[in-house]
């Protein structure tokens, strides 16, 4: 198994720590040339929403990776990935890849709350430790998406198809269980599409 972690801006670096502490192995996409090589499942790290896509508009990077992700390869999103993949942000004009039918609302815990810790039920994990850092959250979701988190009343984690998003950094915490739900995702996605 590998997987594609997307190197242009934010905190991809741990999330490939944590890919490397689970034996998986990864490669970084950084340019468009990286989306041609062969990999089972991508990760959108936490980070700038706006810069990471303004990035991959510059690096030519946003059709294909759209397209990858629209065509079921797995996608773990975190924080500004969670926003990359919305339908709709509340309150920014911008829109991404529009691949999952939720609406966020960024840095939705303004600045007092910017950045907190808390631990919270995620279904079919159990208790979980979350960090939240300038984080958006749900507003709402459409049909087909589960929810698999909340912090308080706000949806935090989602499921939809072939994509998992959340508003926190599970790459942040020493807790592996995220990344192996992922990782279950993507073997999952291997037996069918092999079986097709």
């Amino acid at each position: 198994m590998i997987i594609a972690v997307l190197a242009v801006q934010g905190d991809f670096a741990e999330h490939k720590k944590m890919l490397e502490k689970l034996g998986v192995s990864c490669v970084e996409l950084r340019k468009k040339e990286d989306l041609f090589q062969e990999y089972d499942g991508i990760i959108l790290p936490g980070g700038e929403s706006t810069v990471q896509g303004k990035l991959l508009r510059e690096l030519d990077m946003f059709d294909s990776l759209r397209l990858q992700i629209e065509d079921g390869l797995p996608v773990l999103a975190t924080c500004a990935g969670l926003i990359l993949l919305a339908d709709n942000i509340e309150n920014d004009d911008r829109r991404y890849f529009k691949t999952l039918p939720v609406t966020v609302k960024r840095n939705a815990y303004g600045r007092q709350l910017g950045s907190f810790h808390v631990e919270n039920e995620f279904k079919g994990i159990g208790v979980i430790p979350m960090t939240f850092i300038r984080a958006p959250y749900i507003k709402s979701v459409g049909n087909g998406v589960e929810i698999l988190a909340k912090e308080k009343e706000h949806i935090v984690a989602v499921r939809y198809m072939n994509q998992l998003a959340m508003s926190f950094h599970p790459e942040l915490d020493e807790d592996e269980r995220v990344h192996k739900y992922f990782m279950e995702m993507v073997q999952e996605y291997n037996k069918t599409s092999k079986s097709l």
